[in-house]
């Protein structure tokens, strides 16, 4: 039984996988052709597109009840994306961030972590006798992501960036059926994936948090490692940072608010550790691309541009990972 578990959870990442990347190929190909810039696509294709997974695992995780597996998945997701993804991006190479990024995304960023974490914890703000995001919690989420939907429409009113990003477009049909069979195989994966990792946490005695924080949103952030690699192999630093940005919003604002709307999810105050942790990850993004270097404030070596995650930012990033990861299996 394990072993089919496992077996199952494996190739519903990998389904999920494939089907964010027909999704944002598809998806990516028709805005090009209708002339989005970088960062746009960044912000809204391709981070919508690589958040699909955890759409798909948190809405099938909120009809099974399955509250530790949604909330981790996208808090684990977002812890990912920054400390894992562009940590291993700017090890690659240093990646230059955009003033806009720095100072009105990376914000927006750590305001939805900020207020997922006083939505959450109805028994510390209110007093009540349990703390879930309920469906008015999920409905605040969804109006603020609104308002992020809002500023992107202006921010591609004000973006005049035309530059090549390696994005083919296709004809019009061929890139609508990349996106239909992505969102088919988008489906089947993630009911393999929750199904998998029920099984999983069930026979091993282990807490659905644990599995939600790690296996489950590592493998729904692959997309964007891929997809932030990618972009940092060929320069594109808009795309790198713009998709990891990008997606935490989404994480919090879109899919926990589709997610609640549909089922409330108790919330456990052990996970106050882990959302401390994701805002904790979004400071250190902050810092990293908004003091130039962090070595440079660690260890006062020569001020250097601005506005760019070095490859130091990148390793410290990783080890932070790494101590996380190492916490999580101390807690069980």
């Amino acid at each position: 039984m394990i072993i089919l578990s496992v077996g199952s959870l494996a190739l519903g990442l990998l389904l999920l996988i494939k089907g964010a990347d027909w999704l944002v190929n598809g998806a990516s190909s028709i805005a090009k052709r209708i002339g989005i810039s970088d960062l746009t696509i960044g912000l809204t294709v391709v981070a919508f597109g690589t958040s699909m997974p955890e759409l798909v695992v948190n809405i099938l995780s909120s009809l099974r009840g399955a509250n530790d597996i949604a909330i981790g998945n996208i808090v684990g997701s977002n812890i990912a994306n920054i400390l894992l993804i562009l940590g291993i991006s700017a090890t690659i190479t240093k990646i230059a961030v955009k003033k806009s990024t720095v100072w009105k995304e990376i914000p927006l960023a750590l305001l939805a972590s900020v207020v997922l974490l006083l939505m959450a914890n109805d028994m510390l703000v209110d007093g009540y006798a349990i703390s879930e995001i309920g469906r008015s919690d999920g409905l605040a989420f969804l109006a603020f992501f609104l308002i992020f939907l809002w500023y992107i429409a202006g921010m591609r009113r004000e973006d005049t960036d035309d530059e090549a990003d390696g994005i083919r477009p296709r004809a019009v049909l061929p890139s609508i059926g990349f996106i239909l069979l992505g969102l088919a195989l988008l489906m089947g994966g993630g009911k393999l994936a929750v199904d998998g990792a029920l099984v999983i946490a069930q026979s091993l005695g282990i807490s659905q948090a644990l599995i939600g924080l790690t296996v489950v949103a590592v493998g729904t952030s692959l997309p964007e490692l891929a997809t932030s690699v990618v972009a940092a192999r060929r320069g594109k630093a808009d795309i790198a940072v713009g998709n990891i940005v990008g997606s935490n919003i989404f994480n919090v604002f879109w899919i926990l608010g589709v997610s609640a709307v549909i089922a409330p999810l108790r919330f456990q105050p052990a996970m106050n550790v882990d959302l401390l942790v994701a805002i904790g990850a979004t400071v250190v993004l902050f810092f990293a691309v908004h003091t130039g270097y962090l070595h440079h404030r660690l260890f006062f070596w020569k001020q250097k541009q601005q506005h760019v995650i070095e490859r130091f930012d990148g390793v410290l990033m990783l080890v932070l990972y790494a101590v996380y990861i190492g916490f999580l299996v101390w807690r069980g």
